[in-house]
């Protein structure tokens, strides 16, 4: 027997019961489909998440205040009085951190902003002109303030897109003045629109020079937070060492768990970011095998019903001369036939799929998991039918023909 001949056996057999084989291609297909799918959708998660955190710059460092109260030299203070200026200053010393790029110090408050009867609350960052650099921020129109504008204690804002948007319908926002605290300032530019993590829209917020903000708005507390820009994305481990060595120094500290501040690394967060999206889509993947797995236990139940219905047939076939490796290799071609078609659709079906946003993710197909899971559905067809198809290559001629 041929293998052609074996393959339009194997054809006739799955036609004869269209019904029973299409339902068994399902199980395959929804295996296949969701294997793909469920990779996709993690795989795009990390993307979106990479992207993300790459927007905040990763040769960034964020210093703040740590929260509570800190030992130091046997008194108790507040954590919040370690940044100030003077901070600031010792950061900037070349001297002390060569591989600092910038420092830039963040005051952050929240306030009312208006344009005529329409107002909003937003965020108010009040920094200096090299933050928008370390924070890798871009205009949509107009300019970032200056240094000179700091100097001047000037009255100018940097309006998120979220804010331009609302109190601006027509665009107009460039040149134009906003109330802000209850004084006028004019809008210099307006930010690009940014991707938003969290419940809060990071494109709500109010960017202005640090001396104004701290002289109308925040007053001349602790700062919020010190934007630390390393020289490279190389260079960032480096550029921390030193800013804690500085702190450390400045602050008095002599242990880590006296320390009255956290260094944020971009960098770290990133990787850490990363690890996770890569375990939720190995949790996704795995997930999704085991409904590949319960469709090739339904190729094996479904096989196992069709040699039982053709019991007397291949006690026939025997009998004429038909060799059990011919029986073999029939019902084997049938379960591999079913397995085969079922994941060819479940690609297609995947990949269509894939086009679609899937709770507010855009899947990012790996064309690993297609080849895998194209793999995986053939190796169930040969593994899941062997089973019935050893048993009916086995069958006695005689057993077979008094089969009912």
């Amino acid at each position: 027997m041929t293998s052609s001949d074996v393959l339009r056996s194997a054809l006739r057999g799955l036609s004869a019961n269209r019904l029973r084989s299409a339902l068994t291609m399902l199980g395959i297909l929804i295996g296949v489909a969701a294997v793909i799918l469920l990779v996709a959708v993690g795989n795009g998660s990390a993307v979106a998440i990479q992207e993300r955190l790459q927007a905040l710059g990763t040769n960034t460092l964020t210093v703040s205040a740590n929260a509570g109260f800190g030992a130091m030299g046997g008194q108790t203070r507040t954590n919040s009085q370690s940044l100030t200026m003077a901070t600031v200053a010792a950061l900037e010393d070349k001297d002390a951190a060569p591989d600092v790029e910038s420092v830039s110090p963040v005051q952050s408050t929240t306030s009312t902003v208006a344009v005529g009867s329409t107002s909003e609350s937003v965020s108010v960052t009040g920094t200096v002109p090299t933050w928008f650099v370390a924070t890798n921020k871009e205009l949509s129109s107009g300019s970032f303030f200056g240094a000179q504008d700091v100097e001047d204690h000037a009255r100018v804002v940097v309006l998120g897109s979220s804010t331009a948007e609302d109190l601006f319908p027509e665009g107009d926002a460039v040149g134009s003045t906003v109330s802000l605290g209850g004084q006028t300032w004019q809008v210099a530019g307006v930010l690009a629109e940014a991707d938003s993590t969290g419940p809060t829209d990071s494109n709500a917020l109010v960017v202005a020079p640090l001396t104004t903000v701290r002289d109308t708005l925040a007053g001349y507390g602790a700062l919020s937070s010190i934007t630390v820009q390393a020289t490279s994305a190389d260079t960032v481990t480096l550029a921390q060492n030193e800013v804690e060595a500085v702190l450390d120094h400045v602050l008095g500290v002599s242990s880590s768990d006296q320390a009255t501040y956290r260094v944020l690394n971009a960098s770290q967060l990133l990787d850490t970011a990363t690890e996770s999206a890569d375990t939720f889509t190995v949790l996704l993947a795995a997930v999704a095998a085991i409904s590949l797995l319960v469709g090739g236990i339904g190729v094996t139940n479904i096989m196992l019903v069709t040699v039982t219905e053709r019991t007397r047939e291949i006690g026939i076939r025997k009998a004429l001369g038909a060799r059990r490796g011919s029986i073999l290799a029939q019902f084997l071609a049938e379960a591999t036939i079913l397995s085969l078609l079922g994941g060819a659709l479940g690609v297609l079906v995947g990949v269509l799929g894939s086009r679609f946003q899937i709770s507010g993710t855009t899947p990012v197909i790996v064309p690993a998991s297609i080849l895998l899971a194209f793999g995986v559905s053939a190796a169930i067809g040969l593994f899941f039918g062997s089973v019935p198809a050893n048993r009916a290559a086995r069958l006695l001629p005689v057993e077979a023909l008094r089969y009912q």
